[in-house]
């Protein structure tokens, strides 16, 4: 089409060129010299003739431009924009993988009720998320706290405020009517978990109560950790807390560590929907944490979580009345660095690779006492250690001494994986593990 189109300019350009030239001819000729013969009648005449025939040339070409010119407009109208050319090289499957995973959209579940402090929640989400497309911030309260609904309010479109239908109290036991508020909390987690899972049809969510304060690498985490949950079924959750992440008990400049754990941290906590599908069926009436980490609901699967904390709670008010808060929660580090964990090769984590590298190197560092330790820290020799625990007093002494929480669920400490549970202590790495032919977690020891 361009080719005719140019071809057709050119022969407009080469006539109006030919005719010119005519003109300028026969204008430039020279009149009849003064005194000379006039010019025969039919002499006369040609000049005459051929000047008209000129100008009815050029009144024609000008007629057939303006016709050019209309029809090339009708055909810019009609024709579609050019697309850009497509590279003749295919991408590759990974980068594909890659571009789709950016597209996934991940919503945040604030779980709110009648906490106005809310606010300092919402900010730093909302400061830090990447994309409010891909992470749409949805906050489900509880309560009907006229306050805390009206700081949601406040923040307009940013976030979706939902309510569930009741807001009274749940039949429950006489000897648990002192607990009405952890009935209320698992009433409110299973509506708002089934409007994200059932009625919004998304297929993963992060989960966070509105008493946490999110690190500026919240979202970066979550995004790089979601491919692991849907390759690994012996994973089932990745949560942005650690139990034991207190300021001296963790590397912080190791900020991009990961380790897989058999204990439920929550507190901030990635699930995908299929998760969601087994559990909404049994969820329990209260207490729904220490549910979760009993041996019939984890069955053998394990989370993920950082060597430092990508959230910290404020809340020390609640149902639980500052359980833990003064003596650790407060005390826990907030990771301030960003990882770039979407471009980290996070494969270490993968059930059979992780026993064989982490297993190896708690079995591989020296055995120590506790006395020894102590006394050799801030040596010379700054490698990881072992502590042994033998029996559940064993461990509970020895977390106690370290400055860790020392409760257990179901068996299962804080932290641990396999029974190990890796703290620094005045700047050395130590494993805290029970011997090498650990054969599982005994539930009596909770």
């Amino acid at each position: 089409m361009l080719k005719k189109r140019s071809l057709a300019l050119l022969g407009a350009a080469l006539f109006l060129a030919w005719n010119g030239l005519l003109l300028l001819f026969l204008w430039g000729r020279p009149g009849p010299a003064p005194g000379a013969a006039p010019a025969p009648p039919g002499a006369r005449v040609l000049p005459a003739q051929l000047l008209q025939l000129a100008h009815d040339a050029e009144a024609e070409l000008r007629l057939q431009r303006e016709l050019l010119l209309q029809i090339q407009r009708l055909q810019r109208q009609r024709t579609p924009p050019k697309t850009p050319k497509i590279p003749k090289t295919t991408p590759k499957p990974p980068q594909k993988e890659e571009e789709e995973d950016d597209e996934v959209v991940i919503p945040v579940l604030v779980l709110a009720c009648d906490r106005s402090s809310v606010r300092r929640c919402l900010d730093k989400l909302l400061r830090y998320r990447p994309s409010a497309r891909r992470f749409p911030v949805i906050v489900s309260q509880d309560c009907g706290h006229a306050e805390t609904a009206a700081v949601i309010a406040s923040y307009g479109a940013a976030v979706a405020h939902i309510r569930p239908p009741e807001l009274g109290e749940v039949a429950a036991p006489p000897e648990h009517r002192k607990f009405q508020g952890y009935y209320r909390i698992a009433r409110h987690y299973r509506w708002a978990l089934g409007q994200v899972f059932g009625a919004l049809r998304h297929r993963a969510a992060i989960v966070v109560e509105d008493d946490l304060e999110v690190a500026p690498d919240f979202f970066e985490y979550f995004q790089a950790v979601l491919p692991l949950l849907r390759e690994d079924r012996s994973l089932w959750c990745a949560s942005a807390w650690n139990d034991n992440g207190r300021e001296g008990l963790v590397d912080a400049g190791r900020a991009e560590l990961l380790y897989r754990t058999d204990f439920f941290p929550g507190l901030g906590w990635l699930l995908l929907a299929e998760l969601w599908e087994e559990l909404e069926p049994k969820w329990p009436p209260a207490f729904w944490d220490d549910w979760m980490r009993r041996p019939e609901q984890r069955r053998g699967r394990a989370c993920v979580r950082p060597e430092v904390s990508r959230t910290m709670t404020f809340g020390r008010k609640g149902v639980s009345h500052g359980q833990f808060y003064d003596q650790y929660l407060r005390f826990i580090k907030l990771n301030e660095r960003f990882v770039p964990f979407t471009r980290l090769d996070l494969s270490y984590l993968k059930k059979d690779n992780y026993e064989q590298i982490f297993l190896s190197q708690v079995y591989a560092a020296p055995e120590v006492r506790l006395e020894e330790l102590q006394r050799d820290a801030g040596g010379g020799d700054s490698g990881p250690v072992r502590l042994q625990y033998r029996g559940r007093d064993s461990f509970k002494a020895l977390a106690k001494a370290l400055g860790l929480m020392d409760d257990l669920k179901s068996g299962v400490p804080r932290g641990g994986y396999r029974g190990v549970v890796s703290v620094v202590c005045r700047g050395r790495r130590v494993f805290l593990a029970p011997p090498a032919d650990w054969d599982g977690y005994d539930p009596s020891w909770s």
